[in-house]
């Protein structure tokens, strides 16, 4: 919630990055405050929902409140575990993880429930400050920053179904790095590969 987080992280030029549409269904992994859940709810409408995912039940009852006071209904917290979002299976239009994955204390487990989490054609955000960067390598402890190399090595495993399809670089410190859960036709032309 610091003011001075809009300029360092541009979260307004993140949320336009994700290419939301009215109606969809994205989870905010590791939500924290919800600032960016908050965000998002605005976007998708009062047909689309905000998974709002933390593993810490202090963060999501201060969320609760700040929804009740302002009336947002498109978002449910929900208390994730370190192995599991507790999402259902195929229920996801789109996964965030900002500034998050670095921290999972299971990275491939969580991510395995991410992938399964996802609808067919759904897509994942890895939203990660940049360790390639020597400015971001000064400003951020270098276990809190990935490559974009070592986001498309780890979330590229086979068994998650995961395709990367781009990497976006218009915020000042962090890359956005996208995957997109493979379809049934997609997963059954790459198996008679």
């Amino acid at each position: 919630e610091r003011p001075e987080r809009e300029q360092e992280e541009n979260l307004g030029k993140l949320v336009e990055s994700l290419s939301l549409e009215p109606g969809m269904v994205v989870a905010d992994i590791g939500t924290g405050s919800g600032r960016i859940a908050v965000m998002m709810a605005e976007k998708l409408g009062s047909n689309g929902k905000v998974l709002a995912v933390d593993v810490q039940d202090e963060m999501l009852s201060l969320l609760s409140k700040k929804l009740k006071q302002k009336n947002i209904t498109n978002i449910e917290p929900i208390l994730g575990t370190p192995k599991s979002p507790q999402l259902k299976p195929a229920s996801v239009d789109m996964a965030l993880i900002v500034d998050v994955y670095q921290k999972f204390e299971y990275p491939y487990e969580m991510l395995g429930e991410i992938a399964a989490a996802l609808k067919p054609g759904g897509r994942v955000a890895f939203v990660e400050y940049r360790k390639e960067d020597p400015k971001v390598r000064r400003m951020i402890k270098l276990v809190h920053t990935m490559t974009e190399k070592q986001v498309k090595r780890e979330a590229a495993l086979p068994e998650f179904g995961l395709t990367w399809k781009k990497t976006v670089d218009v915020l000042p410190v962090q890359h956005i790095v996208i995957f997109e859960k493979k379809t049934a036709a997609q997963r059954a032309t790459n198996s008679k590969q």
